[in-house]
């Protein structure tokens, strides 16, 4: 274990090292189709719905976005601007350690939790313009590595966003829900008093300037392995989502408002009604970016499966029941094919044709 160790560490410092010096992109950040787009020249006049959570057909709003979009954002959410403000200065701080001083949280090539390159890289022949530290569970030991005499407040941050995020889940749960009408007596689960009773991780994300933008990515794209994603994004635009007939568009930064992406759990809990959004992210030549996401599963013991009021004989269950924990090592090792894996059958023509099984 000790030699993948050191060459994970001496692959990150050397990581570092061109994110912060490097005036021509390596050819080992240069991917290709980065400016693709299936719009071709058409204008793209579509744009993420923007959605006032105290608006009194939020649900209503939620629900047809999730279906249509996969994901939109939100106003109006409860969270204060100065806890996203001590987020994103705290996420600052920490990616402006020294890199030695970095590595020293650097993420086990087992573990969750730490410092260090996306975890979809292996998944890509080339890298990423990037670096991340992830949360789960408490930042405490890693916090103490970066800031030996100076961690409380970084701690403190991070553990009253979680619970605000905490917070705000739980309303969104009940407004994705309830625009399928789906009541707090039919899925119990989602309602656990303790917030240890829930799975959730934070990733806070930076983007650093690139020589090269438009050769380079950010972050590849992918869908979350969760039911749903809160991002808080900086003031620089990166976000872009996959729509059908329209390829790559922008989810440009509000003030105040939070992104929610649709994940798998909730593509599958939903029977494929609120199908997970594909997104990434890109960078710029000039400015850096930090993301902060809150990606919210279900507790550790719950099978996710079809809702029952959401299955009938004309709209069987396309998936098979499965745990945050299974689900997580299926898409650990076979990525973007996970969905299909756990799929008992597939709608032939949408979800409301005829059903093949296989």
């Amino acid at each position: 274990m000790v030699p993948t160790r050191i060459a994970t560490l001496h692959l990150n410092h050397k990581h570092l090292e061109y994110l912060n010096s490097v005036q021509e992109l390596p050819d080992s950040y240069s991917w290709t189709g980065v400016d693709e787009n299936s719009s071709g020249d058409t204008p793209i006049t579509e744009s993420v719905p923007v959605i006032d959570l105290t608006d009194r057909n939020a649900s209503e709003q939620v629900g047809h976005a999730c279906k249509s979009w996969g994901t939109f954002q939100v106003t109006n959410h409860g969270v204060p601007d100065s806890l996203l403000n001590n987020v994103e200065s705290a996420g600052r701080s920490l990616f402006s350690l020294p890199t030695q001083q970095k590595l020293k949280a650097a993420r086990s090539p087992d573990k969750v939790a730490g410092y260090g390159p996306a975890r979809i890289s292996s998944f890509f022949d080339k890298l990423m313009w990037h670096e991340g530290f992830t949360i789960f569970g408490s930042p405490l030991e890693h916090a103490i590595q970066l800031w030996p005499h100076d961690y409380t407040i970084f701690c403190d941050v991070t553990e009253k966003f979680e619970k605000e995020m905490n917070q705000l889940a739980e309303k969104l749960m009940r407004l994705i829900l309830g625009s399928l009408g789906i009541t707090n007596e039919d899925v119990t689960w989602a309602w656990a008093s303790s917030i240890g009773d829930f799975k959730a991780a934070i990733q806070l994300n930076f983007y650093p300037p690139c020589p090269e933008p438009d050769r380079a990515m950010g972050l590849a794209a992918h869908t979350d392995s969760t039911l749903f994603t809160i991002l808080y994004q900086n003031t620089v635009s990166g976000l872009q989502v996959k729509r059908e007939g329209a390829g790559w568009i922008t989810v440009p930064p509000l003030p105040g408002a939070l992104v929610i992406n649709v994940g798998d759990l909730l593509h599958i809990l939903s029977n494929g009604v609120f199908p997970s959004v594909v997104h990434r992210a890109v960078v710029n030549r000039t400015n850096h970016r930090l993301s902060v996401a809150y990606h919210y599963g279900p507790p550790a013991g719950v099978a996710i499966s079809p809702l029952p009021k959401l299955v009938d004989s004309a709209h069987p269950p396309l998936y098979r029941p499965v745990t945050w924990t299974e689900y997580l090592g299926i898409k650990a090792e076979h990525f973007d094919k996970a969905l299909s894996l756990v799929r008992l059958c597939m709608p032939k023509n949408g979800f409301n044709g005829t059903v093949t099984v296989g």
